[in-house]
């Protein structure tokens, strides 16, 4: 007779499980990563647009932090921008920190002068 034996089958179809799920992994990490591009992407344009304002406002920063709410694409994220003094007393650090819930997204530092 000719034909497959029954362990010639199980192991073809081992085989294509095995692929199938290796295959289904990758889709998965291709999927995480696209949602973190994007969610990095959003943060950037808020943290962007905070320490932009601060350089707009033509003022030295006052020390301290505050927290403002930035909506992009339909989502709403935290931005907390933290004034620090540096050893200069002309220049101040600001830190834009994003935030997505609980989650830190992403950091942006810059150093801001006395105009």
């Amino acid at each position: 007779m000719r034909g497959f034996t029954l362990v010639e089958v199980l192991v073809a179809l081992g085989i294509v499980a095995i692929s199938l799920m290796a295959g289904l992994q990758a889709t998965a990490a291709l999927t995480r990563h696209a949602q973190r591009q994007s969610d990095v992407l959003l943060a950037q344009i808020c943290a962007e647009n905070e320490l932009i304002k601060t350089r707009l406002t033509r003022q030295m920063p006052g020390v301290g932090d505050s927290s403002v709410a930035c909506e992009q694409a339909g989502r709403v994220l935290t931005v907390v921008v933290a004034v620090r003094p540096t050893p200069n007393p002309n220049f101040r650090r600001v830190d834009a920190q994003v935030l997505d819930g609980e989650a830190s997204v992403l950091r942006f530092s810059t150093v801001v002068g006395r105009y």
